[in-house]
């Protein structure tokens, strides 16, 4: 594979902790490693403290930052090639911009500076909201960072809304790592009928876990036959989506949703479990966009 697996650096703990999950990624994929730190800097050069003939401080951060990373990565795997590049840009448009040649980008999910109890930092929500490769955002706890539970989880919405590209994003996934893939279509029973009629409590529930069964079967059925030594657990639970794959993420390695982008839309284009998921998902999560 040519085109390389794209990292935002800012000297984070997070962002330390994205690199070494990319190096892996990148050794699984056979794929370079490309380390990019971007700034708006430049424009404030004028006012920051210089430690050098035309070096102001920032730009010496910048180049420690992105030597250091690409130091760490190389220790981690010298057999992934790596390589670095410093922007002066804001760093969501510029990372954006690195997608558009790029089969993934990564992020750690806080970055340097940012507000003490966020959840996810500005830059990884804004980046899955608008690019247009894979985004992956490395967060979880330790077991879901290492890998440890060798499965993979994909979240499956309605047929008009699950991307294609996510499930053969899947199944790759599971079959580079060989993973169990944990194929997840939750449903919820309708509150009123077709005639308009409140639902009564206890009406039976087998009609609508058949129609998610066959949700599953429907969005699976070609990426299964193409990775036959992929092996898929299909589940139908009731329930919230967004609050079904938080929990089942605790025992995941990769939690893995699909996304459309809007070309009208402005502004962010994350539904509701991709926003949950990035802000509480026990383990790293893949935004896959299907592509134009």
């Amino acid at each position: 594979m040519s085109l390389p697996l794209v990292v935002g650096v800012d000297g984070s703990d997070s962002c330390l902790l994205a690199v070494d999950w990319a190096v892996d990624e990148a050794a699984r994929h056979g794929a370079p490693l490309r380390l990019v730190y971007a700034s708006l800097w430049e424009r404030y050069e004028a006012g920051l403290p210089s430690v050098g003939p035309g070096r102001p401080s920032e730009q010496v951060l910048a180049e420690h930052i992105v030597a250091s990373a690409a130091d760490r990565a190389e220790r981690r795997n010298p057999d992934v090639k790596v390589t670095t590049d410093i922007v002066p840009e804001d760093a969501v448009d510029a990372l954006v911009r690195e997608g558009l040649d790029a089969f993934t980008l990564v992020t750690g999910s806080r970055g340097r500076g940012e507000v003490k109890g966020l959840l996810l930092g500005s830059v990884g929500l804004a980046v899955s909201a608008r690019a247009h490769c894979p985004v992956v955002v490395v967060r979880g706890d330790p077991a879901g960072l290492a890998g440890t539970h060798e499965r993979i989880l994909l979240g499956i919405g309605d047929v008009d809304d699950m991307s294609t590209e996510a499930v053969r994003y899947a199944f790759r996934e599971a079959e580079l790592r060989g993973c169990v893939l944990d194929v997840v279509h939750a449903w919820r029973r309708p509150a009123f009928d077709r005639n308009g009629d409140r639902m009564r409590t206890g009406e039976p529930a087998g009609t609508y876990e058949e129609r998610a069964a066959a949700v599953v079967e429907a969005r699976i059925g070609a990426a299964s036959a193409a990775h036959p030594q992929v092996r898929t657990r299909p589940a139908t639970p009731e329930g919230p989506a967004a609050r079904v794959l938080v929990d089942r993420s605790a025992a995941a390695d990769l939690v893995i949703v699909g996304a459309r982008r809007r070309t009208r839309t402005v502004g962010f284009q994350l539904g509701r479990v991709s926003h949950a998921l990035l802000h509480r998902a026990r383990c790293p999560v893949a935004v896959v966009p299907e592509r134009r």
